[in-house]
């Protein structure tokens, strides 16, 4: 039997990481972002020169690196079904990269699609923006009003592949990541 495999998702600054870590430290198998590693690497290589906006939106190549994100993501999916466990978590998913793609008015092609049709999570869990806990750093450039424009376009490119998003409330990291295992009977 194949492990489950949990999105957690939502807009920049909602706690996802911080419910990985959690999930991480209780001893189930997570899968981190790649994105910041990515932004860090554009970074020092001098192909993001201004941090005012997603690295999606100023590389100079967004069609290679939205191709090397999701190649990324479909790599950790492989993985997670080798692993020894019944259950594995990823900080987003694949069709986060077609959310943010589109945020971002840049044009989808098939392959995307086909990936994100192909490769398919089990569960996903969105966290909703919250601006008591939104903060910034220098590898998030949204705002809080963009983050929730994020927020939605997530729910909207979930449901186009069809996810039932399951919504986390607002509450404090341990009683998030309860929220979720209940969800998962766990």
């Amino acid at each position: 039997m194949k492990p489950k495999k949990i999105v957690i998702t939502g807009g920049p600054a909602t706690g996802k990481t911080a419910i990985i870590d959690n999930l991480n430290a209780k001893g189930y198998v997570c899968f981190e972002e790649v994105i910041r590693k990515l932004t860090s690497e554009a970074q020092d290589s001098g192909d993001i020169t201004e941090a005012h906006s997603n690295p999606i939106a100023l590389v100079s190549d967004s069609e290679k690196f939205n191709t090397t994100l999701i190649n990324l993501r479909v790599d950790d999916f492989k993985a997670s079904e080798n692993l020894k466990t019944d259950i594995s978590f990823f900080d987003r998913g694949m069709p986060d990269v077609l959310a943010y793609m589109s945020y971002f008015n840049q044009p989808i092609g098939k392959t995307y699609k086909e990936i994100c049709k192909t490769y398919i999570y089990d569960y996903v869990f969105i966290l909703p923006p919250w601006k008591a806990i939104f903060t910034d750093d220098k590898e998030r450039f949204e705002t809080f009003e963009q983050a929730t424009d994020i927020y939605h376009k997530l729910k909207e490119t979930y449901k186009q592949f069809g996810y039932q998003i399951i919504e986390v409330p607002q509450e404090s990291i341990e009683e998030r990541t309860l929220f979720i295992l209940a969800q998962l009977n766990l």
